[in-house]
């Protein structure tokens, strides 16, 4: 029995106001719905008969959906805090999603408010059971409206030779969680080898299980390196997904104290998934996948992404996961939710925000000299092309190109002979710990229109992944008028590097672009007179480089005179042709803004596109005539755009898609969560 103190049960009403928020659409059918108790013969019963519930609602969705989507986080609530709403964005879907947590988050075993804490027992088997508890009630929540809505638990045997508690909710049983219990570190930075740092590092050859109290899993066990990799894997084999969301396996250190700047489990938990992710696509038979990365700790200090409405949302979710209301209706003594959360539910600006680690250039899609169109995207750690010859209405594809490691997010340019390159990040897991690293390499075809080549490693600006967990940026580009290519990154201190092109078609080395607390991708434009220009964000303003003269080499950082973006950039030839014009959000709000930039001076006045009712949040595509945006729904937006300021007509495209969409003269590209690349015609 657990010496915290038992809240009284009474039956929960969901408010039609916050049931419309979370769940949304058509709804037509009601359901009563009932506790759930565990089915493992060891397992706690639940100590009240079934209880009728408010009625909830059903939308929409296909049986046999082409899209699955797996999360895979280190604690309950990594998710909750540094992926929504993209996740409550796919339960309305309809389309299957499994969560994966890796560790128990047993953290000191005390579920109390700070300020209650102090004389409490410790109890960190119950203190896990009451974080499943929370994550179920989240779930539930957003998936039916009703955070009691049942959920059926059991245990299944791992690919590593342990055991998994998997829990499915009974109404919606396309939606599952998976707790493989592994021990946590326990801090956020330090020596904790008997964590999947200290596993992961070799400094202890298997790590220890921590199994809630209640678990269906009935005894301890322990795995080793591979282990987990193979228990992952074999997770990722039985859910098949299309999609997967994870952490960011390099978020860097803070350059002083030399200390994460995330969570030690979200950075190792990452590298785990990641090694996983590359067995996985080597098996064959599997759907192509798609990964996306999600920053943690560090995206509170930076300016909000999310309007008021969606963040409140999301802040609700935390308050359910958080047991705030303290309504004991989950009949377990361990506490129905997590109280350290309670006193604290918005974290540390979390729930005012999202961000994606990588993976958001608005130029991967390229026109050849016939008029054809070529798109790019990373599938199954391999790039994906696929082609729309000029004739043709649909898209051949994809095509996948030899050599695996990709991260999500690549660039291309079309180079003055009529060729395409493609620039992306690679990462090189090796064979042992200290061989993970993060390097730009870029391909290029043979002639234009043809094969693209092997690719070729252009390094990486820092000295090795204990300096800066390889925390650089998505590279940037720009094409001098003889073919020279410029690529920049931004580096782990936060500041721009280039490599360039010589004229014999070699590489010089990595040179400093300068800038501070550069956050973000970079990114690059060349005006209608062949002058390259790169812009970055801090969480203040926007810094620019120029060109002096076409080809010539990149000067600044300048001062733009902007005020802060939400850092999620994209740039394009300005209409007028001088300059560029660059697109950004306004932090807080979704609106989008744009800003002319000509190098000779500072930036033109902001416009402001507010009050355009799409809201959301990633960067805008705003090249040729046509607006593509992520909306608040998580839909593509679309809009044609003409002279400045003109309040653009949105169209709603019903899909949920990764990265940032792509827009040009002919249409708008997107790649959905099936792995497809969805094109939506200009003028439809």
């Amino acid at each position: 029995m657990s010496d915290r103190p038992r809240r009284l049960s009474r039956r929960r009403i969901v408010s039609a106001a916050i049931a419309t928020t979370l769940v949304g659409g058509a709804f037509s059918v009601l359901l009563s719905v009932t506790t759930a108790g565990p089915t493992a013969p060891d397992a706690k019963a639940p100590s009240a008969a079934p209880r009728k519930t408010q009625a909830r609602a059903i939308p929409d969705r296909t049986p046999d959906s082409p899209v699955s989507v797996v999360q895979i986080v280190a604690h309950p609530d990594d998710d909750l805090f540094f992926m929504n709403p993209d996740i409550s964005q796919s339960l309305h879907s309809g389309s299957p999603l499994t969560a994966v947590y890796l560790t128990a988050g047993e953290s000191d075993g005390v579920n109390a408010r700070p300020h209650d804490a102090p004389g409490l027992t410790p109890d960190k088997a119950g203190y896990a059971e009451a974080r499943q508890n929370g994550i179920r009630a989240a779930y539930a929540e957003m998936a039916t409206g009703n955070r009691i809505s049942a959920w059926d638990r059991e245990a299944i045997p791992t690919a590593g030779g342990g055991w998994a508690e998997l829990d499915t909710l009974r109404a919606r049983p396309e939606i599952k969680l998976v707790w493989l219990q592994l021990r946590e570190a326990g801090a956020i930075n330090g020596n904790r080898p008997h964590s999947l740092h200290g596993l992961w590092d070799g400094r202890i050859t298997a790590l220890e299980s921590q199994r809630s109290s209640g678990t269906p899993v009935a005894a301890d066990f322990t795995y080793t390196k591979d282990q987990v990799v193979a228990t992952l894997t074999g997770l990722l084999e039985r859910f098949r997904p299309t999609f997967v969301r994870m952490q960011d396996p390099s978020p860097g250190l803070y350059p002083k104290s030399m200390k994460f700047r995330d969570h030690q489990d979200h950075l190792f938990g990452a590298r785990f998934t990641q090694a996983a992710l590359a067995r996985y696509t080597e098996l064959p038979g599997h759907p192509h996948v798609g990964v996306q990365n999600y920053l943690g700790y560090p995206t509170g200090y930076l300016p909000h992404t999310l309007d008021p409405a969606a963040a409140d949302a999301k802040l609700n979710v935390l308050k359910t996961y958080a047991w705030l209301d303290g309504v004991h209706d989950c009949e377990t003594d361990a506490g129905c939710g997590d109280l350290k959360v309670a006193a604290r539910p918005g974290g540390r600006g979390w729930t005012q925000t999202v961000r994606y680690a990588r993976g958001t250039s608005t130029s991967w899609v390229q026109r050849d000299r016939d008029g054809g169109l070529h798109a790019f995207s990373v599938l199954d750690g391999r790039l994906a092309a696929w082609r729309k010859p000029a004739d043709a209405v649909a898209w051949q594809g994809p095509v996948l190109l030899p050599g695996g490691g990709l991260d999500s997010g690549v660039t291309s340019v079309t180079l003055p002979d009529g060729r395409i390159a493609v620039f992306g990040i690679r990462t090189t897991l090796g064979t042992d710990a200290a061989d993970y690293r993060r390097e730009v390499v870029t391909t290029v075809q043979s002639a234009p229109g043809g094969v693209f080549g092997p690719w070729e490693s252009l390094g990486t600006p820092e000295r090795s992944d204990a300096d800066g967990t390889s925390d650089i940026s998505a590279p940037t580009v720009t094409v001098a008028p003889d073919g020279r290519a410029t690529v920049i990154v931004r580096d782990s201190r936060h500041r721009l590097t280039a490599r360039e092109q010589r004229a014999g078609g070699g590489w010089g080395p990595w040179r400093s672009l300068g800038g501070t607390e550069v956050h973000g991708d970079p990114v690059a434009a060349t005006d209608a007179n062949g002058r390259g220009y790169v812009f970055a964000s801090t969480p203040r303003t926007v810094l620019a480089w120029a060109e002096r003269t076409p080809g010539g080499p990149l000067t600044g950082p300048a001062p733009t005179g902007l005020p802060p973006t939400t850092l999620a950039l994209s740039a394009s030839p300005a209409p007028d042709g001088a300059g560029v014009r660059l697109w950004f959000r306004k932090p807080a709000s979704g609106d989008l803004r744009s800003a002319d930039f000509s190098g000779t001076g500072p930036v033109s006045p902001v416009t402001e596109l507010s009050g355009t009712g799409v809201a959301g949040f990633g960067p805008v595509s705003g090249g040729d005539g046509l607006l593509a945006v992520r909306s608040r729904t998580g839909f593509l937006a679309t809009a044609p755009h003409g002279r400045a300021g003109a309040r653009p007509v949105w169209t709603l495209e019903k899909f949920l898609f990764s990265g940032a969409p792509d827009a040009g003269t002919d249409g708008v590209a997107a790649i959905g969560l099936d792995g497809r690349l969805h094109w939506t015609p200009a003028g439809r």
